[in-house]
């Protein structure tokens, strides 16, 4: 090989190790590869500790006409509704109703023992252990729920009333 030809396939090979280093310190970003955006839907300092905590993310689908009996849950619970109208009621204690996300909630209103609100998409709650309540899909669509539940090892999400 020719000193030419070997400096040009070295001078290539530099280029390339170069380009691939720029790549991948984020100086070079390609066309196929869009950063990740991450968005917090709700968030709570107030949680209420839990012996062996484990943590659960949930959807629950609610169909038209159904009814979630009296229950609370054995720990803290993040409900964000993702679809539809929730009918909820609280028997005992009380949540705050929030809408947006978690860096600029706008607090909707409070819901306390003996009052029943309607819950709609991109509104989210923060339900503690002490929080009894019920809910149903009182409209014809279904709706959906994310659940987000720190609850004791073993222990069921909910418990009936």
């Amino acid at each position: 090989m020719s000193s030419r030809r070997l400096r040009t396939v070295l001078l290539s090979a530099l280029a390339v190790a170069l380009l691939a280093a720029a790549y991948t310190a984020g100086l070079v970003q390609g066309a196929a590869s869009p950063a990740p955006v991450r968005e917090a839907l709700a968030v709570t300092s107030d949680v209420k500790s839990v012996k062996k905590p484990t943590l659960g993310l949930t959807r629950v689908t609610v169909p038209a006409g159904a009814a979630l009996a009296l229950h609370h849950h054995p720990g803290t619970q993040i409900a964000s509704i993702q679809h539809g109208t929730l009918t909820y009621t609280v028997k005992k204690g009380s949540v705050t109703v929030r809408r947006g996300s978690a860096d600029t909630p706008k607090v909707v209103r409070t819901i306390t023992a003996g009052q029943t609100a309607e819950l709609t998409k991109g509104m989210w709650i923060v339900e503690q252990p002490t929080t009894i309540h019920q809910a149903a899909n009182k409209g014809t669509e279904k709706v959906t729920i994310l659940l987000a539940t720190l609850f004791p090892k073993g222990a069921p999400p909910s418990i009936p009333n």
